[in-house]
C-alpha cells in the first residue's frame, strides 16, 4: 500500500516529481528544463538540485513512481514481498480490467505516453541511462502477466491451452503498438477495444460480458 511522505524531504520530492511528471506529460521531455520543474514546485533550481541532481534522475524517478503506483493496482503486495496472499483479495479478472484499464488512462495523457513510446525506442542504445529500467520493467510485466493470464486460462471453461507466457509477451507488444498507432492518428486507434479484441481470442472479455466467475472467494 502507498504511504504519504512522513518528512519534510519525502513531502519535497513528492511535490518535485508531481511537477516534472505533469510537465513531461504536457511538452515532453527535452524542452522541459529543471528551472521550470522548479518554478512549477515553488522552489528554486539551487533547491530542486539537492533532491535532484540531473534531469535524467529525475525522469527515472517519474517513471519508476508511476510503475509502482501501477504495481499496487494490477499486483497487489508485489513491492510489499505478499503478492501470493494479498492477490487473492483482488481477483483474476478485477486485475484484468484493470489492466486494459490503464489503456484508457494512457487517452488522457497523451505526452507521457509520447515520452514513454520515445524513450522505449532510444533505451535500445548499451549507453542509454533508461536502458536498465525499461529491461527490468518489461521482464516484470511478461512475469506478471503471465501469471495472471496463467490463472485466467486455468479457471476458463474450458481450459485455456494457450501459452501464458508468450501471450504476456504479445499483449505487451499489442498494447505497446497500439499507443504508437495511437500518437499518429488518435481517430484510428481504439485502444481499448483493440485489446479486448485480442485478449477476446483467448477466451477473456470485459467484467460486464465475461461468464459469471465461481472461484472461490469470487
Amino acid at each position: 500500500m502507498s504511504q504519504e511522505p512522513r518528512t519534510k524531504g519525502e513531502r519535497t520530492r513528492a511535490r518535485i516529481l508531481d511537477a516534472a511528471t505533469e510537465l513531461f506529460a504536457r511538452s515532453g521531455y527535452h524542452p522541459v528544463s529543471l528551472r521550470e520543474i522548479a518554478a512549477h514546485a515553488g522552489m528554486t533550481h539551487a533547491g530542486l538540485l539537492h533532491h535532484f541532481p540531473g534531469k535524467e534522475q529525475l525522469l527515472l524517478e517519474v517513471l519508476w513512481r508511476r510503475d509502482r503506483q501501477d504495481a499496487t493496482l494490477l499486483f497487489p503486495g508485489l513491492l510489499d514481498g505478499d503478492a501470493a496472499d494479498q492477490a487473492g483479495a483482488v481477483s483474476a479478472q478485477q486485475r484484468l480490467q484493470r489492466l486494459v484499464g490503464f489503456v484508457d488512462r494512457n487517452s488522457r495523457t497523451r505526452g507521457l505516453v509520447a515520452l514513454y513510446a520515445k524513450l522505449s525506442a532510444e533505451a535500445c542504445e548499451p549507453d542509454h541511462p533508461a536502458r536498465d529500467y525499461f529491461v527490468r520493467r518489461y521482464r516484470l510485466l511478461r512475469e506478471q502477466i503471465a501469471g495472471l493470464l496463467a490463472e485466467l486460462f486455468d479457471r476458463s471453461p474450458p481450459p485455456q491451452p494457450a501459452d501464458p507466457h508468450a501471450v504476456a509477451q504479445q499483449l505487451l507488444a499489442m498494447m505497446d503498438g497500439m499507443q504508437i498507432q495511437w500518437l499518429l492518428e488518435p481517430d484510428a486507434a481504439p485502444m481499448e477495444q483493440r485489446v479486448w479484441d485480442f485478449l477476446g481470442g483467448f477466451g477473456l472479455r470485459p467484467a460486464e460480458t465475461a461468464p459469471e466467475d465461481h472461484a472461490d472467494g469470487a
